[in-house]
């Protein structure tokens, strides 16, 4: 019910425009309207502070504990404020107050506002208000400071290559970009998307490499999107994605800043979302699922002779089960008369036929999948090996299942820990289940017609307007060197700096 509550447009008409309210110029009616808009939290922390020598002279300054510096706010605002206060023996105006408020203040960034949507936002985000009686001014320092965890290994592990991912914070995500392109035609913009969660959002793209077109398409599609809340990037991705309805990927998501940097120097748009380590890079392709960074860290013919193998994971991840399945069901003739007699002596004891022995294998493989990953990390590996192992060996001397079925499975599941995306994964396994279902109604034939169905799909989707299956189709001779196999460096990067 959360998220169906969040991802819900938002049909609330609001009876006044915040943006536009000005702030009251009394100082105790700012405060008590900020107490009552936030429902008097207890963690809303403020201390009044007033000059002994002119008793109209105050000033209030607001925070959200938990979000905003404490040191920052004694040492940059408070001790600063206070000083002022005792030594300013003098009447001033208001005017002059605001006048000096900026050369009083230490802090690193401060702004000036001047209505109460402004003032709610600085507050609930983390910032320091100042609050001045008489003046319907507000002077907002940036004190935030998030809580989150520090850069730590990604969890898809690397033999050679850096060793740092992203965390939740967005800030630290930019920072470990721009420590790896020190270029001023980086760019980055910001903007915030939920009515309720206000969840900071930033693209990052290096200018003269990307396409203006892509990037003010990838811009004009955040922009629309109208939700209550967005808590991790694939509510972005089902957003502006091309095609909503297709089980394939058309946004690449990644916890690397190598792999993000490297995807940035080719000309695509990164998209960073407070809250997650998983960066969106548009546009996508196909055979981009199929490659890691890794790949260009080492010698060019393991490489690709590891994307090849990739390849050929997926699609034994797709049609081995339903392959073995439509030999063993409708095309025995194709087999070898040994191995079929092998075959045959292992469904002696069976039962069921050989759809629903499959079928449910699979899905006791996916269960003992799932499990392995919602069980904690110190017990899930072993809950899914040995599982596996037990339930495999127990089903096949029970005679519910036949060893050749086991094995089959397993392959179809080791195969896809080859792939570097899970979003490609998952790609495969729905279209896995497809194929069983076709293959044990007409054999290798339905096999054919499913496969047709899926490239000429694949062909037709389209990723910001980029062909999604390309270079393939349409076909580019030029752009095979980092396609299917990976061509040296100094090929590729010449070919980079032709275009």
């Amino acid at each position: 019910m959360r998220q169906r509550y969040l991802l819900k447009s938002s049909t609330k008409e609001k009876t006044t425009d915040c943006s536009a309210t000005p702030l009251y110029d009394d100082i105790n009616k700012n405060i008590e309207r900020l107490l009552n808009e936030l429902g008097n939290s207890s963690d809303v922390s403020f201390r009044m502070v007033e000059s002994p020598y002119q008793k109209t002279l105050k000033a209030a300054v607001i925070h959200l504990d938990g979000l905003a510096d404490e040191n920052i706010i004694n040492e940059n605002i408070m001790t600063p404020l206070i000083q002022w206060l005792k030594e300013s023996n003098q009447v001033v105006t208001v005017k002059e107050i605001e006048a000096q408020i900026p050369q009083m203040l230490t802090v690193s960034q401060l702004t000036i506002k001047e209505n109460w949507h402004e003032f709610m936002s600085a507050v609930l985000t983390g910032d320091t208000v100042m609050l001045l009686n008489g003046s319907s001014k507000i002077f907002i320092g940036n004190t935030k400071k998030l809580q989150s965890r520090a850069v730590t290994e990604p969890t898809s592990q690397v033999v050679r290559g850096p060793k740092d991912s992203f965390t939740e914070n967005l800030r630290t995500n930019t920072s470990l970009i721009r420590a790896r392109i020190q270029d001023s035609n980086l760019r980055l913009d910001s903007m915030k998307i939920g009515s309720v969660t206000q969840t900071d959002i930033g693209i990052m793209y290096i200018k003269g490499n990307a396409d203006e077109r892509i990037v003010e398409e990838v811009k004009e599609r955040l922009k629309g999107i109208k939700v209550d809340g967005v808590l991790e990037s694939n509510y972005i991705e089902e957003f502006i994605r091309d095609d909503r309805t297709t089980i394939f990927p058309l946004l690449l998501n990644t916890e690397r800043p190598d792999a993000v940097v490297g995807n940035l120097l080719e000309g695509r748009i990164a998209i960073i979302v407070q809250g997650t380590p998983f960066v969106l890079i548009a546009p996508a392709i196909f055979s981009q699922f199929f490659q890691s960074p890794e790949d260009y860290y080492q010698n060019y013919y393991i490489a690709s002779f590891l994307r090849i193998l990739r390849f050929g994971s997926f699609f034994l991840s797709m049609y081995a089960s339903a392959i073995y399945l439509a030999l063993i069901t409708h095309h025995q003739g194709l087999i070898p008369n040994t191995l079929m007699v092998s075959l045959m002596a292992q469904r002696e004891r069976v039962p069921f036929p050989a759809i629903v022995e499959m079928v449910v294998m699979e899905l006791a493989f996916e269960m003992l999948r799932e499990a392995g990953i919602r069980m904690p990390r110190a017990i899930g590996p072993a809950v899914s090996i040995v599982g596996a192992l037990i339930l495999g060996q127990a089903a096949v001397e029970a005679g519910f299942v036949s060893a050749a079925v086991v094995i089959i499975v397993a392959i179809s599941a080791i195969s896809n820990f080859t792939l570097p995306s899970t979003s490609i994964v998952n790609a495969a396994r729905g279209f896995r289940f497809i194929l069983i279902l076709i293959s044990a109604f007409i054999g290798l034939y339905g096999i054919l017609l499913m496969t047709l169905c899926i490239w000429l799909h694949i062909s037709s989707l389209r990723s910001f307007g980029i062909p999604y299956f390309s270079p393939f189709a349409p076909f580019d001779f030029k752009k095979q060197k980092d396609t299917l196999v990976r061509f040296s460096l100094p090929s590729l990067l010449k070919k980079h700096q032709n275009k």
